[in-house]
């Protein structure tokens, strides 16, 4: 990837000016005098990308991206049975236990430099005599994107965290207190809206979607627009938004003033905010307009490094097949076990609920999720309703064999911003405002459409979206469009914590699981909540030919069982042609239990009872504990810092 040609030694070295190593360690004094580092574009340039070399380290390649973002609705993998003080633990709620854990630290850490490095390239551009070149300015826009992405990052992960506007120095003073995640939201919000004018698109420089251009600074303010708008977790342990318990309209720090169209407007409430959040979606709607592409072929491009601009990704975060090459591929995409492409280690899956969420002519499914993985490059195996994995990204598409020795570094790009997210952005923050209005209501049509054939637009795209004729209903089908347009994307977790229904998720998603295991053991079925699932598939059948898998059915009940039922191993064998084997589904997601005398009981699945078990209230109201804790190491440096309040559970 062109973009990795500048992580060089050089940008180690350089960045000695004033970076601290560990977060509230002393910074040592610059080797290298600032004015001669930023006097010209291309060093700036370097600078900057020093910034964006910090996205190859394994904190932010697996951990922050993508294996932390579990388990949601969409987004679930099983931990262990009990708390074992690693990542699993983040999967099941449980992190609070992880006080200790190495991985914390070091993600809390790299943010925070990060955030340093953005701040020197932003205080060296600012003093620098090109500071009002078209390039120089574009540098600065990025440093500012890179700055509050990292601190978008921080505030989900960590809550309220300390704030740091200046570039660290051996006379400053880095053990500070807290800050209320609204203002950090505030500030990096006036921050883009200051500074987005002056960037490049990414089809008016070489880089195009692997450095954050205008189209990300655009789509970033409206995300976080609508993150400043919604809930988070107070030290209290409530989820409220800023106006419930903040003094919003005298704090200045909490206001956000832009013009758009002519207009100047000051954002203060969540009202306003969701407006700011509309106004710069629109903005790029109408700036850099552009049609959905093949869903499938937006991720075939990645796997196969191809990076169009005008497209539907607006940025990726550059990988590249050096520096590390990134874990997509490895811990998130198919399960690939052998052969010339390598290995991976999945950690991140789905549940089956999600799977069953979409219709099943939606083309989204069978590219997000996959019921597969690679023995090697020729063969497939299936994979169980519980070990379902992401589809989007596949080692096994890559534009040369890597190797059967290779793991990580695969070179496939991250997805940070993709232009359907804008629109569904849009689509919200217009619904919140007024309803679902025909600007609203031609936005989702406009992400559905690309979902479904044209002979199944009138009744998936025209009929659905048109019946959505009041707010709660238009805000319930965002919410489920955003779950199967990004699944695998691990945007849905903060998606939840902002929206304040991740708890009801989690009760909903628990309960269509046991009903669905009900179901598929003929449990129950004069319930009607189980009973909707009655002709959900209880196994799926399917035969094998030169190695792939191809299935009898996919979602439902199959009207005829095949007559021939062999082993998978048997399946190939002379004389099987027409034989199926079978896998268990909605049948899995209940455990039959057998004790010593025979007896038999069902019960719920251990990958139910697992999977949120650091989440308690069968009602599903109060707030989940998803938050991460500081770990011990910079608490036991601060004289404030502290794992105090913010929904943290620290013992089991």
């Amino acid at each position: 990837m062109k973009i990795k040609q500048y992580l060089t030694v050089l940008i180690a070295a350089v960045f000695t000016l004033s970076s601290c190593s560990d977060f509230l360690e002393p910074v040592s004094e610059s080797n290298f005098d600032e004015t001669y580092v930023f006097s010209n574009a291309g060093d700036a340039k370097k600078m900057v990308m020093g910034v964006y070399a910090l996205f190859t380290q394994d904190s932010y390649t697996s951990r922050m991206s993508n294996v932390w973002m579990q388990n949601t609705d969409v987004e679930v993998q099983a931990p262990s049975a009990l708390p074992d003080g690693s990542r699993r633990d983040v999967w099941s709620l449980q992190g609070g236990l992880l006080t200790g854990f190495g991985d914390i630290k070091t993600a809390w850490d790299q943010n925070y430099l990060a955030i340093d490095r953005a701040n020197q390239c932003i205080e060296g551009i600012q003093k620098s005599p090109e500071a009002k070149t078209g390039e120089m300015k574009m540098l600065l826009g990025e440093s500012y994107c890179l700055r509050a992405y990292r601190y978008f990052l921080l505030i989900n992960f960590w809550g309220d965290v300390p704030y740091f506007r200046d570039a660290a120095n051996a006379t400053m003073q880095l053990d500070v207190p807290k800050t209320d995640k609204n203002i950090i939201y505030s500030g990096m919000i006036q921050d883009l809206v200051n500074s987005e004018a002056d960037m490049f698109f990414a089809d008016e420089f070489s880089d195009g979607i692997e450095r954050m251009n205008r189209e990300f600074a655009l789509g970033m303010i409206s995300r976080l627009a609508l993150f400043r708008a919604g809930y988070g977790m107070t030290k209290g342990g409530e989820m409220k938004r800023a106006d419930e318990y903040l003094n919003i309209q005298t704090n200045d720090s909490l206001a956000v003033t832009y013009t758009y169209k002519g207009v100047t407007k000051t954002a203060r409430t969540s009202t306003e905010y969701f407006q700011l959040a509309k106004d710069y979606a629109e903005k790029l709607t109408e700036l850099k307009p552009r049609q959905l592409t093949d869903f499938a072929t937006v991720f075939m491009n990645q796997n196969k490094w191809i990076k169009p601009v005008n497209s539907d990704i607006l940025y990726e975060v550059a990988f590249g097949n050096t520096n590390s090459g990134g874990d997509v591929g490895w811990c998130v995409g198919v399960p690939v076990t052998g052969g010339s492409y390598g290995k991976t280690t999945i950690q991140v899956g789905f549940s089956p609920t999600y799977y069953f969420m979409f219709d099943e002519k939606d083309k989204r499914r069978d590219v997000t999720i996959t019921k597969v993985s690679y023995t090697d490059e020729n063969t497939q195996s299936t994979l169980g309703v519980t070990s379902l994995a992401a589809g989007k990204w596949n080692r096994i598409f890559l534009p040369a064999a890597p190797g059967e020795a290779s793991s990580k570094g695969t070179g496939i790009n991250w997805p940070l911003m993709r232009y359907s997210d804008v629109l569904l952005m849009l689509a919200e923050a217009e619904n919140e405002l007024n309803g679902p209005t025909a600007l609203a209501r031609n936005l989702l049509k406009t992400v559905r459409a690309r979902a479904f054939d044209a002979a199944d637009h009138a009744l998936q795209v025209e009929n659905y979206v048109n019946s959505l004729t009041d707010k709660t209903a238009f805000f319930d089908a965002i919410v489920t469009e955003r779950a199967l347009e990004f699944g695998g994307e691990c945007l849905r977790k903060f998606d939840l914590v902002r929206w304040n229904i991740y708890g009801k998720k989690i009760v909903e998603t628990k309960a269509a699981l046991d009903n669905m295991g009900k179901a598929g053991n003929n449990l129950e079925l004069e319930n009607p909540e189980v009973a909707k699932y009655a002709g959900y598939a209880r196994k799926l059948y399917y035969q094998k030919r030169n190695g792939k898998i191809k299935w009898y059915n996919t979602f439902y009940n199959p009207e005829v069982i095949p007559e021939m039922i062999v082993d998978d191993a048997d399946l190939e064998k002379a004389g099987n042609e027409n034989a199926y084997a079978t896998i268990n589904w909605t049948q899995s997601l209940y455990k039959k239990v057998t004790d010593t005398e025979g007896n038999v009981t069902y019960t719920t699945a251990d990958f139910t009872d697992r999977c949120w078990r650091g989440y308690k209230d069968p009602s599903g109201i109060t707030a989940v504990p998803y938050l991460l804790p500081i770990n011990i190491q910079t608490v036991a440096a601060s004289k404030y810092l502290n794992n105090e309040g913010y929904g943290l559970v620290l013992t089991n």
